[in-house]
């Protein structure tokens, strides 16, 4: 009786090894196909962001750019012999001539170099048809809004946004210009409106607040 129940209790113990050891090869394998997986999911992730796939940021052409820039200045001139006929502060009124001053010439300087370059330039580029939007949009409000402290304040928040995203977008074209011309150019305006929003920081956080 004891011997065989001591074959019983080794037989179930074989057969126990024997299911455990099978268990823990399938998982064993469900390991490694998971590893496998993880892996194969990191290669494609590191392949769908990798900077060879990735379209690039500064993909302006020359013609774009120079489309840009003239919308810009064409804008800026609106807006600016707004704000002469509207602007009750001293301050803000001189800025607005100095807005329409030096952006016209700029405006003159970017079409003189498109004829130099033999360029035509390019207005259909997203950013420049979403400037030339948002041109429309403030010469509105602007000629809607009564003139006074508030009006002054409005003009001068907006110049101060205008300048700065300007900046953005010039920055971003120069690293894709080719003409060693518009290069140059590109310089001087980013210096240029660089200036324009200093000047309009000035005003809007000091002149208008004291």
């Amino acid at each position: 009786m004891d011997r065989s129940l001591s074959r019983f209790t080794i037989a179930s113990a074989v057969a126990a090894c024997t299911v455990l050891a099978a268990c823990q090869k399938k998982g064993d394998v469900a390991t490694t196909d998971t590893t496998a997986a993880s892996a194969m999911t990191n290669r494609t992730d590191t392949t769908a962001s990798g900077g060879a796939v990735a379209s690039p940021k500064n993909d302006w052409t020359d013609a774009q750019i120079l489309g840009f820039a003239m919308t810009a200045n064409a804008g800026e001139v609106q807006e600016g012999e707004l704000a002469q006929r509207k602007a009750t502060n001293p301050a803000v009124k001189n800025f607005a001539k100095l807005m329409v001053s030096d952006h016209t010439q700029m405006l003159k300087d970017a079409r003189s170099l498109a004829s130099k370059l033999s360029i035509s330039p390019d207005s259909t580029k997203d950013d420049t048809k979403d400037l030339a939007k948002d041109t429309q949009d403030q010469v509105k409000d602007l000629t809607n809004k009564k003139a006074g402290k508030d009006w002054d304040e409005d003009y001068m928040g907006k110049q101060v946004d205008d300048h700065q995203k300007v900046l953005d977008k010039l920055n971003d074209a120069a690293q894709s210009a080719k003409s060693p011309d518009l290069k140059n150019a590109l310089n001087e305006s980013i210096a240029k409106v660089q200036g324009h929003l200093t000047q309009a920081k000035a005003i809007k956080d000091n002149t208008l607040k004291s």
